[in-house]
């Protein structure tokens, strides 16, 4: 029996902005992340939203639960000195990363 694919992962973190930071300087201070990004293994797509209350969720897709989890470690790791650590309120960030269980595209 063949062996089945393995499944992509969703990577969600809803997190507030820091003090005076507007969504136009968290977008900018993305700049080096989504570069970064583009070069991982397993990248997918990346999707950001802030909702009337002020949440950001930042939605990235990958192609498995290994290589989401390997970025995360490389986002405090190898991207350590990037502004857009400055941008969030670290107090605020709740993160995930699920495994997909159903997909339409």
């Amino acid at each position: 029996m063949p062996k089945s694919p393995i499944a992509q992962a969703l990577e969600i973190t809803n997190f507030r902005l820091a003090a005076g930071v507007s969504m136009k300087d968290f977008i900018a201070a993305n700049k080096d992340v989504d570069a970064w990004l583009e070069q991982q293994p397993g990248f997918i797509l990346r999707r950001v939203s802030q909702n009337a209350n002020g949440i950001v969720t930042d939605m990235l897709l990958w192609t498995s639960v290994m290589h989401a989890e390997r970025a995360v470690h490389g986002i405090v790791t190898e991207l350590a000195g990037s502004p857009v650590h400055a941008a969030i309120d670290q107090s605020t960030v709740d993160w995930s990363v699920t495994r997909c269980l159903h997909r339409v595209k």
